[in-house]
Protein backbone atom coordinates (compact mmCIF):
# COMPACT_ATOMS: atom_id res chain seq x y z
CA UNK A 1 0.00 0.00 0.00
CA UNK A 2 1.19 3.73 -0.90
CA UNK A 3 1.81 6.60 0.93
CA UNK A 4 -0.80 9.38 -1.22
CA UNK A 5 0.66 12.79 -0.45
CA UNK A 6 -3.46 13.67 -1.46
CA UNK A 7 -4.75 11.58 0.90
CA UNK A 8 -2.41 12.91 3.84
CA UNK A 9 -3.14 16.41 2.75
CA UNK A 10 -6.74 15.65 3.19
CA UNK A 11 -6.57 14.14 6.29
CA UNK A 12 -4.67 17.00 7.78
CA UNK A 13 -6.75 19.38 6.18
CA UNK A 14 -10.10 17.77 7.67
CA UNK A 15 -8.38 17.84 11.17
CA UNK A 16 -7.73 21.12 11.06
CA UNK A 17 -11.16 22.01 9.83
CA UNK A 18 -13.19 19.56 12.40
CA UNK A 19 -14.18 21.53 15.69
CA UNK A 20 -12.50 20.03 18.80
CA UNK A 21 -14.27 17.37 20.47
CA UNK A 22 -13.47 16.30 24.12
CA UNK A 23 -12.57 12.79 24.92
CA UNK A 24 -15.53 10.41 25.46
CA UNK A 25 -15.05 7.15 26.76
CA UNK A 26 -16.74 4.86 24.03
CA UNK A 27 -15.76 1.23 25.61
CA UNK A 28 -13.76 -0.37 29.06
CA UNK A 29 -12.89 -3.83 28.41
CA UNK A 30 -10.56 -5.92 29.87
CA UNK A 31 -8.72 -3.14 31.01
CA UNK A 32 -8.34 -1.09 28.48
CA UNK A 33 -10.02 2.54 28.00
CA UNK A 34 -10.98 3.18 24.37
CA UNK A 35 -11.67 7.09 24.23
CA UNK A 36 -12.07 9.73 21.31
CA UNK A 37 -9.57 11.75 20.18
CA UNK A 38 -8.15 14.52 17.79
CA UNK A 39 -4.92 14.20 18.71
CA UNK A 40 -3.53 13.85 15.31
CA UNK A 41 -0.07 14.19 16.54
CA UNK A 42 1.31 10.57 15.17
CA UNK A 43 0.48 11.77 11.76
CA UNK A 44 3.95 13.91 11.70
CA UNK A 45 5.56 10.63 10.38
CA UNK A 46 3.49 9.69 7.20
CA UNK A 47 5.13 6.49 6.96
CA UNK A 48 3.08 5.85 9.30
CA UNK A 49 0.12 6.34 7.07
CA UNK A 50 -1.15 3.77 4.21
CA UNK A 51 -3.70 4.52 1.58
CA UNK A 52 -6.39 1.86 -0.17
CA UNK A 53 -9.38 1.15 -0.93
CA UNK A 54 -12.48 -1.20 -0.25
CA UNK A 55 -15.23 -2.26 -1.59
CA UNK A 56 -18.95 -3.46 0.41
CA UNK A 57 -18.32 -6.60 2.40
CA UNK A 58 -14.23 -6.29 1.88
CA UNK A 59 -11.97 -6.80 5.43
CA UNK A 60 -8.28 -5.35 4.88
CA UNK A 61 -6.12 -5.98 7.90
CA UNK A 62 -2.93 -3.75 9.34
CA UNK A 63 -0.14 -4.45 11.94
CA UNK A 64 1.38 -3.00 14.28
CA UNK A 65 3.82 -3.89 16.36
CA UNK A 66 3.58 -2.69 19.84
CA UNK A 67 6.77 -3.34 22.39
CA UNK A 68 6.69 -3.63 25.96
CA UNK A 69 6.24 -0.02 28.23
CA UNK A 70 3.66 1.49 25.74
CA UNK A 71 0.41 2.45 27.44
CA UNK A 72 -1.52 4.06 24.17
CA UNK A 73 -2.18 2.73 20.78
CA UNK A 74 -3.74 5.49 18.40
CA UNK A 75 -5.40 4.06 15.51
CA UNK A 76 -6.90 6.72 13.28
CA UNK A 77 -8.90 5.51 10.14
CA UNK A 78 -10.54 8.26 7.45
CA UNK A 79 -12.54 8.14 4.28
CA UNK A 80 -14.32 11.23 4.38
CA UNK A 81 -17.37 10.07 2.36
CA UNK A 82 -20.33 10.44 4.18
CA UNK A 83 -22.62 8.58 1.99
CA UNK A 84 -20.20 5.44 2.43
CA UNK A 85 -19.24 4.23 6.15
CA UNK A 86 -16.68 1.87 7.47
CA UNK A 87 -15.84 0.44 10.30
CA UNK A 88 -12.60 -0.27 13.30
CA UNK A 89 -12.02 -3.66 14.82
CA UNK A 90 -8.82 -3.66 16.79
CA UNK A 91 -7.12 -6.91 17.99
CA UNK A 92 -4.73 -6.54 20.65
CA UNK A 93 -2.94 -9.77 21.26
CA UNK A 94 -5.07 -10.11 24.64
CA UNK A 95 -8.33 -8.90 23.78
CA UNK A 96 -10.92 -8.00 20.46
CA UNK A 97 -11.89 -4.16 20.73
CA UNK A 98 -14.74 -2.89 18.54
CA UNK A 99 -16.02 -2.75 15.75
CA UNK A 100 -15.90 1.25 16.42
CA UNK A 101 -17.83 3.11 13.50
CA UNK A 102 -17.75 6.52 12.64
CA UNK A 103 -21.18 7.81 14.53
CA UNK A 104 -19.02 6.01 17.69
CA UNK A 105 -17.31 9.29 18.80
CA UNK A 106 -20.90 11.20 18.32
CA UNK A 107 -19.81 13.13 15.30
CA UNK A 108 -20.53 11.29 11.72
CA UNK A 109 -17.47 13.07 9.55
CA UNK A 110 -16.37 9.65 7.72
CA UNK A 111 -13.39 9.22 10.52
CA UNK A 112 -12.68 6.75 13.40
CA UNK A 113 -9.83 8.10 15.56
CA UNK A 114 -9.16 6.41 19.01
CA UNK A 115 -6.98 6.09 21.49
CA UNK A 116 -6.83 3.04 23.37
CA UNK A 117 -5.03 3.11 26.70
CA UNK A 118 -4.45 0.66 29.53
CA UNK A 119 -2.39 2.26 32.68
CA UNK A 120 -0.68 -1.32 33.18
CA UNK A 121 0.91 -1.02 29.59
CA UNK A 122 -0.40 -2.17 26.33
CA UNK A 123 -0.20 -6.21 25.68
CA UNK A 124 3.19 -6.48 23.94
CA UNK A 125 3.08 -8.09 20.35
CA UNK A 126 1.29 -7.77 16.97
CA UNK A 127 -1.57 -5.17 17.55
CA UNK A 128 -4.03 -6.28 14.26
CA UNK A 129 -6.81 -3.59 12.90
CA UNK A 130 -9.50 -4.73 10.84
CA UNK A 131 -10.84 -1.59 8.03
CA UNK A 132 -14.43 -3.22 6.97
CA UNK A 133 -16.49 -1.77 4.36
CA UNK A 134 -19.87 -1.66 6.20
CA UNK A 135 -21.86 0.20 4.12
CA UNK A 136 -20.33 1.17 0.89
CA UNK A 137 -21.21 1.69 -2.78
CA UNK A 138 -18.93 1.26 -5.59
CA UNK A 139 -15.41 1.46 -4.01
CA UNK A 140 -14.31 3.78 -1.29
CA UNK A 141 -10.99 5.59 -0.73
CA UNK A 142 -9.31 5.38 2.81
CA UNK A 143 -6.55 5.79 4.33
CA UNK A 144 -5.32 4.26 8.23
CA UNK A 145 -2.39 4.84 10.60
CA UNK A 146 -2.01 3.18 14.02
CA UNK A 147 0.92 4.07 16.39
CA UNK A 148 1.34 3.02 19.77
CA UNK A 149 3.37 5.54 22.31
Amino acid sequence: MKVHWIALLIVIGAALIVPAVSAKVIEEKDGYVITTTNDYLFLSDISLLSSSTIIQGQTDIYTTYVPSGKTAFFPYLYWGSLPNSLSLTIRAPDSQLGPYYDSSDGIVDGRISLRITRSSGLAQGTWKSYVYGYQVTGSQSYSYSATAS
